[in-house]
């Protein structure tokens, strides 16, 4: 009998494309501007009362998460490449009640201008996760696709 393997296999991603009606450069900052990125990062009715960022290689990140109940979620990471106007590698780790990270998302972002509009593809491959990060897995997809949509919504705020 084999034991089970705690990690979830890297083959776990989530890939999503979205077309926006703005310029590269504004979304590039919707991504790298810590007071537009608060707007919109995650599912739909969260708040990020927390949201810092060393926008540079090697830089950290920094996101606490509010549930609309007033649950806290720290997310850090760190940024793992940056080329303006069109490329973010990031990486990502939610962290347990404990300081730990239990779940370890790398993430990237590739922008391109196609007539005007910002073609946006994001690749987020789960690297590791914990048994207690089964929730955040399954919600995962729909969590991103919560976040693009705010992400449309507020991009006329800039």
């Amino acid at each position: 009998m084999s034991k089970k393997d705690n990690h979830v296999p890297a083959k776990h991603e989530v890939n999503i494309t979205r077309i926006f009606d703005a310029p590269i450069a504004m979304v590039f900052s919707m991504w790298t501007k810590p007071e537009y990125l608060a707007m919109w990062w995650g599912p739909k009715d969260f708040t990020n009362p927390v949201c810092e960022m060393d926008v540079q290689k090697g830089g950290a990140i920094k996101i606490v998460m509010q549930t609309p109940d007033g649950i806290q979620i720290p997310v850090t990471g760190i940024f793992n490449e940056i080329h303006a106007p069109d490329r973010i590698v990031f990486t990502t780790m939610k962290i347990d009640e404990n300081g730990n990270a239990e779940l370890e998302v790398l993430n990237t972002v590739t922008l391109s201008e196609e007539d005007g509009k910002t073609k946006l593809i994001l690749k987020a491959v789960v690297v590791k996760s914990t048994p207690q990060a089964a929730a955040s897995l399954q919600g995962m997809e729909t969590g991103w696709s919560q976040s693009l949509d705010r992400f449309a919504e507020n991009l006329p705020v800039i």
